[in-house]
């Protein structure tokens, strides 16, 4: 399965991005809006158009970056918010990221890598968390695709990449989803 830049370029490109709500999901917002500190230092791995980076710079949130192998899904994050740093841009795979980060907000990043990575993931996550911190977002609890992007899981298999990193794990069903993905997905908050 070639999960590579190009794969991703060609998708941006070519305008399929199914999972692109076009604005930032229902559930972040309400989480985003309720932050009060607005000099915590964020990140959105996979990020893509990122509408929840935009959301929150616009917000005051001048902290946030956004890494993605897709340099046409982080151009499309400049032309929307010109203001936005480049520096802040970050083309890379998430998985060669240094630096640390207070919060990490997961929006289909988790769903879009392969599934063979998601131990992976859980390790890289808790090297580049602050002391105490954290991981929030949306995972899918939902069977979904095994040969492509989404991949699904469970709350089950979830629990097994994160438990060994993380003190503090909550898992529950999302209330306030998207309405094209109702019961079908975890909020999730996770403490280092």
């Amino acid at each position: 399965m070639d999960l590579s830049a190009d794969f991703w370029n060609d998708k941006y490109k070519n305008n399929k991005t199914g999972w692109d709500l076009g604005e930032v999901s229902p559930p972040l917002k309400a989480y985003f809006d309720q932050l009060e500190n607005k000099n915590l230092k964020i990140l959105i791995p996979g990020g893509g158009n990122s509408h929840e980076a935009e959301y929150l710079y616009n917000n005051g949130f001048k902290n946030v970056f956004v890494v993605d192998v897709s340099k046409i899904a982080l151009a499309n994050i400049k032309k929307r918010v010109p203001s936005f740093p480049a520096s802040q841009l970050i083309h890379a795979n998430f998985f060669d990221l240094e630096e640390s980060f207070d919060l990490v907000i997961e929006q289909t990043f988790f769903c879009a890598i392969n599934p063979e990575l998601r131990a992976k993931y859980a390790a890289k996550m808790h090297s580049i968390l602050k002391e105490k911190g954290k991981l929030v977002g949306l995972l899918f609890e939902a069977k979904l695709n095994e040969d492509h992007p989404p991949f699904g899981g469970n709350k089950e298999e979830y629990l097994t990449y994160f438990s060994p990193y993380f003190n503090d794990v909550k898992m529950e069903s999302c209330y306030n989803s998207y309405h094209n993905r109702q019961g079908m997905e975890l909020f999730i908050r996770l403490k280092k």
